[in-house]
């Protein structure tokens, strides 16, 4: 099975979603990743979900990638002796300790980290944004702040705290507890939620100890301003816009957006763009035209990837959401302008010879008529640095290991195959690489190939070899050195 498009499509599991049929419809549809929302759903519940998948994934023998979504610290406001009231423009009201109910006048907020983190000014946020209010005065247990935009406030509604970094770990007890179950469960990247400053990362990465790659999903303010050092330490990244949209001025989250998607394909780490991408289709067999255009800007700006969350899980139409999201992507790939805007939009710091080879590796392939570049790697970085090339022929990733092809299902471009371990001689390599191409309707025995692989085998970061090959292995042993 061969995606006719390079972008990835993740998609949400949930009430939906969680049969086998349903499943593979999806993947069938297009969807290359899956999505475990720890938010919702017990371990039981997830560990189906991740069965059928390994079930699929055997079934049609193609590798498929799996996410966990941690859910990270939930803050809320306690709970109202009248269950809910409306707070106006120019209100009084006040945040405490007091797990007392609450009323008209004051609520309980049971996190002393935010009274700690704030000042008089600061903004506090209720419901999603809809409720605005402006501290006037606070302590080590309470806020007395002003309305500056009303509605209702209810039990449990979630707050956000947008001017300063909380004195929180984006590890709940919760967040530790999903993370080890999912790292045993077997899955291949773990979405770190909350994150605030690149130590959150560090700390997940030492929990994980190398069983999934750890993606930090960007939803806070600080984490914007913290976006190269978060980058750094990350495998990957998820511009997360609901959140970025609560606590920023949701005008700057477009061009916020394409920052973050141009750092990470600069860094060569795979970025998603997700929340709110065919919200409509929760509902609807159609989309919306805003929504189409939203999710065709994220794949002109050269997005890894793009998500679907209730669409998938909890909507009446998760498999057309698919399909929608699969013909949106293979129109605008087919867009002479899409190219163009690709090809400006590369800029890459190169210092290696990794960097070299992979460049000379586009530069062929676009120059000459080749077919497919393929490349051997062991732990995935040859075939991010080739996807960061953004090529224009189709890129072919071989790896034995099973970790790393699924992993690479969220890489742009990336066509993953699981393939025997070559040990020492280049000419197997090239052999496994045509046979691929020719297996998978990349290319014929009349075409060629650009190989590319590191030199001993096996080892992360030894990127120094590029071959021109054709792909009939008869001409293969004629003309290559043992």
């Amino acid at each position: 099975m061969r995606r006719l498009r390079n972008v990835k499509i993740v998609a949400t599991l949930g009430p939906a979603s969680s049969d086998y049929e349903t499943i593979r419809a999806l993947f069938e549809a297009g969807a290359d990743v899956f999505r475990l929302n720890m938010s919702h759903g017990t371990h039981d519940d997830q560990a189906a979900r991740h069965a059928i998948i390994r079930r699929i994934e055997k079934d049609l023998g193609r590798p498929i990638a799996i996410l966990a979504d941690l859910q990270g610290p939930k803050l809320r406001v306690g709970t109202f002796v009248a269950g809910a009231h409306d707070l106006k423009e120019g209100d009084r009201f006040r945040f405490d300790l007091d797990p007392a109910l609450g009323d008209g006048r004051r609520v309980s907020l049971p996190h002393p980290e935010i009274f700690a983190a704030l000042e008089p000014g600061s903004a506090l946020l209720v419901n999603d944004g809809k409720i605005r209010l402006k501290v006037d005065s606070c302590g080590a247990d309470f806020a007395e702040c002003t309305v500056t935009a009303g509605g209702t406030i209810s039990d449990r509604k979630g707050v956000n705290v947008p001017d300063v970094v909380l004195p929180l770990a984006a590890l709940s007890g919760k967040d530790r507890a999903d993370l080890e179950f999912a790292c045993e469960l077997g899955v291949d990247w773990l979405a770190l939620s909350f994150v605030q400053r690149p130590e959150d990362v560090t700390e997940a990465r030492a929990l994980a100890k190398g069983r999934a790659a750890i993606l930090s999903k960007i939803e806070k303010p600080a984490a914007v301003k913290a976006y190269p050092e978060i980058l750094a330490v990350s495998d990957g990244i998820m511009v997360a816009r609901g959140d970025l949209g609560v606590e920023l001025p949701v005008h700057s989250v477009p061009p916020i957006q394409k920052r973050l998607v141009r750092g990470a394909r600069a860094a060569a780490k795979p970025v998603i763009v997700a929340t709110q991408m065919l919200e409509s289709m929760i509902e609807s067999p159609m989309p919306t035209r805003a929504e189409v255009s939203d999710v065709a800007t994220a794949i002109y700006e050269g997005a890894d990837a793009v998500m679907l969350s209730a669409e998938s899980a909890a909507g009446q139409y998760p498999v057309e959401a698919v399909r929608t999201m699969d013909s949106v992507a293979k129109s605008v790939e087919a867009d002479p302008i899409y190219r163009e805007v690709i090809d400006a939009s590369r800029r890459v710091k190169r210092e290696s010879v990794a960097d070299g080879i992979v460049a000379a590796a586009r530069e062929i392939a676009e120059a000459t008529n080749i077919h497919a570049i393929c490349c051997f790697t062991h732990s995935g970085t040859t075939a991010a640095l080739v996807a960061r090339e953004r090529p224009s022929v189709p890129i072919i990733a071989l790896s034995p290991m099973i970790g790393t092809v699924r992993r690479l299902c969220l890489t742009w471009g990336v066509h993953c195959v699981l393939t025997h371990e070559v040990i020492d001689r280049f000419k197997l390599a090239v052999v496994n690489a045509a046979r691929a191409a020719r297996e998978y309707g990349f290319a014929t025995e009349k075409d060629q190939i650009v190989v590319t692989a590191g030199v001993p085998f096996n080892v992360k970061g030894t990127t120094n070899i590029l071959r021109v090959a054709p792909c009939d292995e008869r001409l293969i042993f004629r003309t290559d050195p043992e």
